[in-house]
């Protein structure tokens, strides 16, 4: 740098005097974005306090209804598991007490020759038939029950997960899987349903 452009150069007190508008405007716009920062940052906050609280309040209904469900077992109502196991036992039950059925009455057409003797005996058999056949009334209502209650904590857990969480995607077809089961259940005329007690009649009537 030459003495002449040296000479040229503004002094300190008018270069400081120039750059003060430009610092003033520099702090003004620091201050606006601090001030925005912190406006963001605290709604942030409180968002994030809200959905915590609502992610508590969700996990404690659930959390309460699951414990509902297991102080009514002590009380003398049936869990979901109960329900199913109920049904279970029930089916196998009558499922055994048709098959029995069916063996001796077999047994008295191959060895009985058709005597007429032994034709009360087939008449109790036959009834115990019909009488096992009743078995999905109550098994039905069984589930329908264990279904219900199932449905109740998917809802609640449904809506304790993340829009966007990939058990989600699946919720539909559970829950259409559920209602389905549900409607097998009670519904005997339902396409699917295993041994309908109206098919069995049908067929023991011939």
């Amino acid at each position: 740098m030459t003495r002449a452009q040296a000479d040229k150069l503004p002094e300190p007190e008018a270069l400081r005097a120039a750059m003060e508008p430009l610092f003033g405007e520099l702090r003004d716009f620091m201050d606006r974005r601090i001030a925005e920062i912190g406006a963001e940052v605290s709604a942030s906050v409180q968002l994030l306090g809200l959905e915590q609280d609502n992610l508590a309040g969700q996990i404690s209904a659930a959390q309460e209804h699951i414990a509902s469900m297991g102080a009514g077992a002590q009380q003398g109502k049936h869990s979901p598991s109960q329900e199913l196991e109920a049904a279970i036992q029930a089916t196998e039950a009558a499922a055994n007490t048709i098959l029995e059925a069916a063996e001796a009455i077999q047994d008295w057409l191959e060895k009985g020759s058709g005597r007429p003797d032994g034709l009360p005996a087939i008449s109790e058999r036959v009834n115990a038939i019909f009488a096992a056949c009743s078995f999905q009334d109550l098994t039905g209502q069984r589930i329908d029950r264990a279904v219900r209650d199932l449905q109740r904590v998917e809802a609640i857990l449904e809506d304790i997960l993340p829009a966007n969480a990939p058990h989600r995607a699946d919720t539909a077809s559970t829950k259409g899987d559920l209602q389905g089961v549900a409607q097998s259940a009670s519904d005997p005329k339902v396409p699917g349903s295993d041994l309908a007690q109206y098919e069995i009649d049908r067929l023991l009537r011939g």
